[in-house]
């Protein structure tokens, strides 16, 4: 574990970033997977992938295959996707309407709610309970159709999306829907791109098209206990976003919330090692809106401004991983996003040594 130093609280006046040794090596994706991942809330998906009984989408946290899935009484569930025989998938991808979830491996069976049903050719074994067998299940949490599942000791949700509603409107993103999935697999651990979408600082340096859209000069971030907010003016052609507000929201540890004019975007950043991590990038748009010239050119758009992040994130990373990199002060101006960031991760470090003590 490394020294305690390193979790010590910076004030924003004189912080400086996560040394480079939290971006590298197999030591830190243990450290993030025990201290980060399984003690927050995870974005798994959209209400209307799960609108019916049986309808279910597969997800991971901490290293747990879970399932979420509709029960028969319109509940949603966020079930062990582990067969209690020996650990076999129940599910391996998305799906609709399944009556059961069958394991793959030996056909045990389960209800909806994660009651095992049967067991096939275990009538020889002693005391073996059907009845008595059910999936551990994970917390469930839906807001404005966001489904966020957890594993374990989390923050109150309420208290994750304190003040949001507030902001934006209780029914700002009304009868949403997803449209598309964009998936970008990068080669930088996954604090790096979130460090960069926490700050505004690169924006006139990587995306000139998007900074030509915003108002840097009015670029504003707002912090919140577990979230912060980036907003700014917004100007462009009415057949891309148009005029009004770009408000970029964080969620700890990993989900991000683009509210642009007419859309929302979410992001997942899903670590994949230590030095790679996978972003989904996903599009909603109003149920009943119908205008494919519009979201043709988001999707391109977003794709510019996605591949500048690319690009600098992973040059990054080999920044990082090269041993020249030692901690250099952040701008408390521009960069009080990062700054919080890292001190929820020091943090979620400084609980992890204490429940190892």
């Amino acid at each position: 574990m490394p020294a305690n130093a390193d979790f010590a609280g910076q004030p924003l006046a004189t912080a400086t970033a996560l040394p480079a040794h939290y971006y590298v090596g197999a030591q830190t994706a243990e450290l993030d997977r025990r201290a980060v991942f399984a003690h927050s809330w995870q974005l798994a998906g959209h209400a209307a992938q799960l609108g019916n009984p049986g309808d279910h989408v597969v997800a991971e946290i901490a290293g747990v295959p879970l399932l979420i899935v509709r029960g028969n009484d319109g509940e949603l569930r966020a079930l062990h996707n582990v067969c209690r025989h020996r650990a076999g998938p129940l599910a391996l991808c998305d799906g609709l309407a399944a009556k059961r979830l069958r394991c793959h491996y030996h056909g045990w069976t389960y209800a909806l709610d994660g009651r095992l049903l049967s067991a096939p050719e275990m009538g020889d074994a002693a005391d073996f309970k059907v009845d008595a067998i059910r999936l551990p299940q994970a917390r469930v949490a839906k807001w404005h159709g966001l489904v966020f599942v957890a594993l374990d000791e989390a923050p109150p949700f309420a208290d994750v999306l304190d003040g949001v509603d507030a902001r934006i409107g209780m029914d700002a993103l009304a009868d949403y829907v997803l449209h598309q999935r964009v998936t970008y697999d990068i080669a930088c651990n996954w604090k790096v791109y979130v460090d960069n979408y926490l700050e505004g600082y690169h924006v006139p340096h990587i995306h000139p098209e998007l900074n030509r859209m915003l108002d840097y000069r009015s670029y504003v971030t707002e912090l919140s206990r577990w979230h912060s907010l980036q907003w700014s003016p917004l100007e462009s052609a009415g057949d891309l976003y148009g005029n009004g507000e770009a408000l970029y929201y964080w969620i700890w540890p990993n989900t991000m919330l683009n509210i642009l004019p007419g859309r929302l975007q979410t992001n997942r950043v899903l670590p994949l090692g230590a030095e790679r991590c996978r972003v989904e990038f996903d599009f909603h748009y109003p149920r009943h809106a119908d205008d494919a010239l519009r979201r043709e050119r988001d999707l391109a758009f977003s794709d510019i401004v996605q591949q500048e992040d690319v690009d600098i994130c992973e040059r990054v990373q080999r920044g990082l991983a090269s041993g020249s990199y030692v901690a250099g002060r952040l701008n408390p101006k521009r960069e009080s996003g990062v700054h919080q960031f890292h001190e929820l991760l020091r943090e979620a470090y400084r609980g992890e040594m204490t429940r190892r003590l």
